[in-house]
């Protein structure tokens, strides 16, 4: 039985154009030419497979995915999935090119040996990118979205998203680089995910005032602001009977959400119920406390006197 002959790197018999001609200065022996030729050709041909996936695979892919209307955030992991590719098999081509033998078979072998120290080595990294892989499937945000997560502790703007972090930037301007797994194993929330965002705010009135008036007032204003919706019509609900006030909690909707509509719309209509309640003499009453108890007073003899409180 004939053994299945083997590809090895070129030999000094097997020398092509540039190893006959490196051999011809005098400056390399024939195994010296031989390993110089293979490492040339390997270089060339990663250069020129490199050089026609950036400038053509690349260019192509990115106008399939604008024909298809993908979002910036969903392009991006898919290019540098690109990339990758066109990057392995240029390095798989220029390996067999130079002579080097087949480059799957030769990696296996490497794979084997590094991928339980490289899987203990790179768990977070593994961990962030399955996490942007969701990311990008789930859509639960995307870039120019206003996030928040951590129970509400970080809050702002995605600027972008990447298969391992992805960047957002506060309302106070700092940018912060957040690990995808720190999105996807916790609860998020996306207040401008849909068309249209319900706010609430509790207005707080005294109990010897009109409730009804309050509710009409509160209603009113809702109903003037030019940025809060009709349709869902305002509504006003007692939601509380606190220690010193009742708390009429106002539920209106605003289009089109976002951070700078919802702190903005919020501020002029609770100024403008405010101002309402002035002018009608309907109260937001500050909290009372009753100290109960008594003083306990020694005189100079050491007799205790008490004193009751008022």
């Amino acid at each position: 039985m004939r053994a299945t002959p083997r590809s090895t790197p070129l030999q000094s018999g097997d020398l092509g154009p540039i190893g006959e001609a490196l051999e011809s200065t005098n400056l390399f022996g024939s195994s010296l030419a031989a390993s110089a030729e293979g490492a040339i050709r390997f270089v060339l041909a990663f250069v020129a497979i490199w050089f026609v996936g950036r400038f053509v695979i690349l260019p192509l892919v990115e106008r399939a995915f604008d024909r298809r209307g993908l979002d910036e955030h969903a392009q991006n992991p898919l290019l540098m999935l690109t990339k990758f590719g066109v990057a392995f098999f240029a390095v798989a081509v220029a390996f067999g090119f130079a002579g080097f033998g087949n480059f799957l078979v030769s990696m296996a072998g490497i794979a084997a040996a590094g991928a339980l120290a490289i899987g203990f080595a790179m768990q977070d990294v593994i961990s962030n990118f399955v996490a942007g892989v969701f990311i990008y499937t789930d859509k639960p945000f995307r870039i120019g979205d206003w996030i928040e997560w951590d129970n509400g502790d970080y809050a702002g703007v995605v600027e972008d998203i990447s298969l391992r972090v992805t960047r957002v930037r506060t309302f106070d301007n700092e940018l912060l680089t957040v690990p995808n797994s720190a999105l996807t194993d916790g609860v998020l929330k996306n207040p401008v995910d849909a068309d249209k965002l319900r706010l609430k705010f509790v207005f707080g009135i005294g109990y010897d005032d009109d409730i009804e008036r309050a509710t009409e007032i509160i209603v009113d204003e809702a109903e003037r602001h030019p940025d809060i919706m009709d349709d869902p019509a305002p509504s006003v609900r007692l939601t509380e009977l606190g220690n010193s006030d009742v708390g009429l909690q106002s539920r209106f909707w605003i289009a089109n959400p976002s951070r700078a509509d919802f702190v903005r719309t919020r501020g002029e209509y609770v100024t403008a119920v405010k101002g309402r309640f002035d002018d009608e003499g309907i109260d937001i009453p500050y909290p009372v406390r009753t100290l109960e108890g008594g003083l306990n007073l020694e005189s100079g003899d050491g007799q205790s006197v008490v004193q009751p409180a008022e």
